[in-house]
């Protein structure tokens, strides 16, 4: 009888050990699940935006519409209608803008932004009121030189589509994860791609 309750109590024992080690290697397992949810619903979402921008800046540039304005307009519009499954219009902004190359002097001299009012501006430059591009003239635009290889030409114009769209994870680590990973040590949730055309 003795022998028989010194082997429960080691059964007892040994079942909760077992059952404290299950629960810290548990959580970790769960939070490695969280993290890779939301993580991959990152990727696919920079995938989405890339492809976006892309196809905003090739609509332009193919001018379907009477005006600048209205193949801007248009080229827009196609991209948040292509958004599917992102809504651009409840946590995104699509910048689309024309930059012409005056003999070397970069300005934009047009531009259309729609989407949700989250507080995106182009990086490029913002067309002021009198037309005549960014503030100071300045264009921000990494492939523009002043060699006789400039991207866009003298006397062309070149499209560039601008998507931000802001990430809201669905797994409560996934922002601290997500941003970790994906934006180095600054966690933040508003991801962006630019295309030129």
């Amino acid at each position: 009888m003795r022998i028989l309750n010194q082997r429960t109590m080691r059964s007892r024992n040994r079942s909760g050990q077992a059952l404290v080690e299950f629960m810290f290697v548990g959580f970790i397992l769960l939070f490695m699940l969280f993290g890779m949810i939301d993580f991959c619903r990152a990727i696919s979402t920079r995938q989405i935006l890339i492809n976006l921008s892309r196809e905003g800046a090739n609509e332009a540039a193919r001018g379907n519409g009477d005006t600048v304005d209205a193949t801007i307009s248009n080229a827009v519009a196609a991209v948040i209608s292509g958004a599917s499954p992102l809504n651009i219009n409840a946590n995104g902004r699509v910048i689309i803008s024309a930059v012409f190359n005056s003999n070397g002097t970069y300005r934009i001299t047009n531009q259309v932004s729609e989407g949700s009012t989250i507080t995106a501006s182009s990086k490029i430059g913002v067309l002021n009121a009198t037309g005549t591009g960014a503030a100071g003239g300045g264009v921000v635009m990494p492939f523009l030189s002043t060699t006789s290889n400039a991207i866009p030409q003298s006397n062309q114009t070149a499209y560039v589509a601008e998507v931000f769209y802001t990430f809201q994870a669905a797994t409560p680590l996934g922002n601290a994860v997500v941003g970790t990973i994906m934006h180095g040590f600054t966690v933040t949730n508003q991801l962006y791609d630019v295309a030129y055309f």
